[in-house]
């Protein structure tokens, strides 16, 4: 090849990958969601079991946690991000699901607080039955139609009891999983190694996904500190590092396989 054939290769190059960068870089500008490190939806069981002393040591099992500063400055400052974005769920029955906190940006103690606080101001809304697999389909949903896109996408369940009523809980964990939901976690309340082995058998599933139990719902403040810390350190082997990301497209590529995994997601319906 001669000087001015390879000037004309180098041109013609040159000017294809500076057109898909550009285009990238648009699409990434036109969706322009919060990169966070993990998206984390947190359901917690208010059926008719849980009485309502045991309603408040839930609730303020969550409460304290996002209130402690430890729990940003240890944790979530630490991640490649440094941040994450959680909702909180309340659910029951089969049609008894309510996003008591919507989904909000912890990138500081404050946010975190703030959290906290929308937490302990939501009122109990239910105490019907108890429908894992229902509150489950109905989570799935509201990761694809946020302003976030995390590294991972987890959710957790706490309850203490197992599936009476709704949708069926495997099925649910597995169309959660299939929709791009990278893990479903469990939190059972109470000693019974029978609802220990329901949420390991029919709720847990994904990367890195495991089932935690407190013995009470006195221990339920510690159980949850140490799932939230293992939920948001944890980083998949093979998960792509954002850095990475922006070193190779200027964040384009990262925007369009939102974009295509964004549009997809939301043709779920489970």
């Amino acid at each position: 090849m001669n000087l001015k054939k390879t000037s004309l290769f180098f041109r013609a190059t040159f000017t294809t990958v500076a057109g898909t960068l550009s285009a990238l870089a648009m699409s990434t500008s036109a969706y322009a969601a919060t990169l966070v490190d993990l998206e984390l939806s947190l359901l917690v069981d208010v059926s008719g079991s849980v009485d309502d002393t045991e309603f408040q040591l839930q609730r303020d099992g969550y409460v304290n946690a996002f209130s402690n500063p430890n729990l940003f400055n240890n944790f979530i400052s630490k991640g490649n991000i440094g941040k994450i974005a959680v909702n909180y769920i309340y659910w029951s029955s089969t049609n008894q699901q309510q996003q008591t906190v919507g989904w909000t940006l912890i990138d500081s103690v404050a946010a975190a607080q703030n959290f906290a606080a929308a937490i302990s101001a939501a009122p109990r809304p239910f105490s019907g039955n108890t429908g894992i697999g229902s509150a489950i389909n109905f989570a799935t949903p509201l990761f694809f139609n946020n302003d976030f896109e995390g590294v991972r996408k987890v959710i957790d369940v706490s309850g203490d009891g197992s599936t009476n009523i709704g949708a069926n809980t495997a099925a649910a964990r597995d169309a959660a999983l299939a929709a791009g939901v990278d893990a479903i976690n469990g939190l059972v309340i109470g000693n019974s190694t029978s609802l220990f082995n329901f949420y390991n058998n029919n709720v847990k599933g994904g990367a890195d996904a495991f089932v935690l139990q407190a013995n009470t719902f006195q221990d339920f403040a510690d159980t949850v500190e140490r799932k939230l810390r293992r939920e948001i350190v944890t980083n998949p082997q093979g998960t792509p590092e954002p850095a990475t990301l922006i070193g190779l497209f200027g964040l384009g590529a990262f925007g369009i396989t939102s974009n295509l995994k964004r549009n997809r997601k939301q043709s779920v319906k489970c």
